[in-house]
């Protein structure tokens, strides 16, 4: 099975042009989901929210993260400790000289951060993703 990547989406509805990208999602997402930019640290209003609800891509509107898996890593960037199953898809990124996981929507490929392994129980793991690739949904 392949995986879901930018350039190789799950869902064939999401393949888009890099153009129709653009005029679709905000210059700064725009960065982030299709350029794999990455916003400044602490920039992200939801890294205040605490209200009930979903995480959702901000591209194609996929639930990625439920609200009672988000915790305060003190990164600067909304943190997960577990996706929702089937949500994201990872792949290796190596472009500040190490090895780390980047994470992608599983349906439309978009980048959402990277996962790290020094996360909170019960997963031990930090989904740290940038706040422009995400939109929140309360229940």
């Amino acid at each position: 099975m392949v995986k879901p990547s930018m350039n190789n989406p799950k869902d064939p509805a999401e393949v888009r042009t890099d153009a129709e990208w653009q005029a679709t999602l905000a210059p700064d997402t725009y960065s982030v989901m299709r350029k794999h930019g990455t916003e400044r640290a602490g920039t992200s209003p939801l890294n205040n929210e605490h209200r009930p609800g979903l995480y959702a891509c901000a591209a194609c509107g996929l639930a990625l993260f439920e609200s009672n898996t988000k915790f305060d890593s003190g990164s600067g960037w909304p943190s997960f400790f577990a996706p929702l199953a089937k949500a994201v898809a990872t792949s290796t990124d190596h472009k500040l000289g190490m090895a780390r996981t980047e994470v992608h929507c599983a349906r439309c490929g978009g980048h959402l951060g990277h996962v790290f392994p020094d996360g909170p129980r019960p997963t031990g793991e930090r989904y740290c993703m940038n706040g422009v690739a995400l939109k929140f949904e309360p229940k």
